[in-house]
């Protein structure tokens, strides 16, 4: 009877080494930890909600990043100038083995430019990691009324560039005419 137990435990022991040293076990994805409450789409008549996320070994830092990355998503959610380059290399040297060699470089800049009034941080948290770093999640809330002025702010100021172009352009045109007399 005990050696049967002793057996039973063994063979159990040895299923799990065999389940967890598997390779599929280890190429398996794992979840991104954060909170429940974190990127979830809110709906709101006051306040549109932007997310961002900071690790430092330093808490402060930790959350002055995860402020930044927060607002830096509010603004490129409302405006956004992106600028890419790719870049493909390849070269071929050797008679008899030539030898390939392949490079493929890519740069993206995005740029936003984004004045908000009235926000706040409605909710962070912080986390010790194993490492002693710090983690931090924030929420910021945005007054949709700043949002909305300053989409209807570039709105103007695009449509008085447009008007000016189109003036400057009827002015040139009103000059070639009175030359040709």
């Amino acid at each position: 009877m005990k050696f049967t137990k002793i057996m039973v435990i063994a063979f159990a022991l040895i299923g799990i080494l065999l389940v967890a040293c598997t390779p599929d076990a280890a190429k398996k994805p794992r979840e991104v930890f954060q909170p429940d409450w974190y990127g979830e789409e809110i709906e709101n008549d006051v306040y549109l909600f932007s997310y961002g996320n900071g690790e430092n070994i330093n808490s402060n830092m930790s959350e002055t990043s995860a402020k930044s990355n927060a607002m830096a998503e509010a603004a490129l959610g409302v405006e956004a100038y992106v600028k890419t380059m790719m870049k493909n290399f390849m070269s071929e040297a050797g008679v008899e083995n030539p030898e390939v060699v392949s490079l493929t470089e890519q740069a993206t800049k995005v740029i936003a430019n984004q004045k908000f009034n009235g926000t706040s941080f409605t909710k962070r948290k912080t986390y010790v990691l194993n490492n002693n770093r710090y983690k931090t999640f924030i929420q910021v809330g945005i007054p949709k009324a700043a949002v909305n002025k300053a989409t209807m702010d570039k709105i103007k100021n695009e449509e008085a560039l447009y008007n000016r172009f189109r003036a400057s352009q009827s002015f040139e045109e009103l000059d070639r005419e009175i030359e040709k007399y």
